[in-house]
């Protein structure tokens, strides 16, 4: 679920914080992938007439696919991914996990009518609600892109929160995932629609963690406390506050335990035990692995490897798969210009440097004017 409504909040009331731009923008970029978000985009997209969806045993195979592709245009833009799987999750999501459970058992339950009656429509629409991302879809991912050359994190709880700390700590630029709590746990850069499968013809949404607090007017703590009132996968929230009231109540009295004392509890009904300080704890604090203990590397890929993992059994092309092989090896013999943006930042920002250049055009001013730029004369 990430954070209710939050994406709509901040469209209304702080869209200074979020930009529209092309893949071709993060050019040079290191970008930590939420690796089960895009998992399940692939496992659900609905694929090209022709294209081979399982294996001859009949296993779904959309999610390589999906991995296989989805990567290779992102390098071929440029990008360097890292893509950042789930651990085991935090026991305050067992309540969600169980919500999301009954919610599989009643689409089953409508699949099985759907079928009964034999509308295809309705069937498409509750297979889809019945997807999830499993252990071993997690496993063949990881293998194929070790083969790809591309690297991959295990996150020891939550992969959002890994993500984000890699961005806080610089070992990457953002975070790619749909789920807007990677905001919440602090990334300072979000983007979304990076690997939609509709993401040729969908803008990329670029969302800054430092213009969405100076919208809102709160720190970091405080935002956390806006998401857990809009209503996050660790607790239930209050019943009867949507977003306006939420920010509303967060600007006025700053936090959770002093909107709850000043709230109508019979108009405003908290959940029983209400455990928002410990939801609080698991977003300021994740359990996440050290970044500076992880090492990035993009290397090689094994053509004949990928080439056996993804063809025989699997079914996909060996034509298209070395195809997409050669695409790799090519953005990694082709250029390896860095990004320029940040060394005309810091030349443009560097007083000392400016002062030389003013002084060097002054004494050029004053040489002009004392007789043709002062050719022929010796330096003193």
């Amino acid at each position: 679920m990430g954070i209710l409504n939050l994406t709509k909040l901040l469209q209304d009331v702080a869209p200074i914080a979020i930009k529209e731009s092309e893949i071709k923008n993060y050019f040079g970029r290191k970008v930590a992938v939420d690796a089960s978000m895009c998992l399940y985009q692939f496992l659900i997209a609905v694929r090209s007439e022709g294209a081979q969806l399982t294996s001859v045993d009949g296993e779904t195979t959309s999610h390589l696919m999906g991995i296989f592709y989805r990567t290779i245009r992102l390098l071929e833009n440029g990008i360097k991914p890292v893509y950042v799987f789930d651990g085991k999750p935090p026991a305050m999501k067992s309540g969600e996990l169980g919500k999301r459970a009954e919610k599989r058992a009643e689409a089953q339950k409508a699949l099985d009518k759907a079928a009964e009656a034999g509308d295809n429509a309705e069937i498409d629409k509750f297979t889809r609600r019945l997807v999830r991302v499993t252990k071993q879809h997690n496993e063949e991912a990881k293998k194929l892109l070790s083969l790809m050359g591309i690297p991959y994190v295990d996150a020891p709880c939550e992969a959002e929160a890994q993500c984000a700390v890699m961005v806080k700590s610089g070992k990457v630029f953002a975070t790619a995932t749909e789920d807007m709590d990677a905001l919440t746990f602090g990334s300072s850069v979000l983007l979304r629609h990076m690997t939609f499968s509709e993401a040729r013809k969908m803008p990329i949404q670029e969302i800054h963690l430092d213009k969405i607090l100076e919208s809102l007017k709160l720190n970091q703590n405080q935002f956390i406390d806006l998401c857990i009132l809009l209503g996050c996968d660790y607790t239930d929230s209050i019943k009867g506050i949507g977003p306006k009231k939420a920010i509303t109540l967060i600007n006025e009295h700053k936090s959770l335990e002093e909107v709850l004392k000043h709230i109508d509890t019979t108009k405003y009904p908290p959940p029983d035990n209400w455990s928002y300080k410990e939801a609080r704890q698991l977003f300021m604090e994740p359990e996440v692995q050290d970044p500076e203990t992880i090492e990035l590397k993009w290397t090689e890929p094994d053509e004949e490897g990928v080439v056996k993992f993804l063809c025989g059994d699997k079914q996909f092309s060996e034509e298209r798969v070395r195809n997409g092989i050669k695409k790799i090896i090519k953005t990694r013999s082709g250029s390896t210009q860095s990004r320029l943006d940040g060394f005309f930042k810091v030349l443009s920002s560097t007083p000392a440097k400016r002062k030389i250049d003013d002084d060097k055009k002054n004494s050029s001013n004053k040489r002009g004017k004392m007789g043709g730029g002062g050719r022929g004369r010796k330096p003193k």
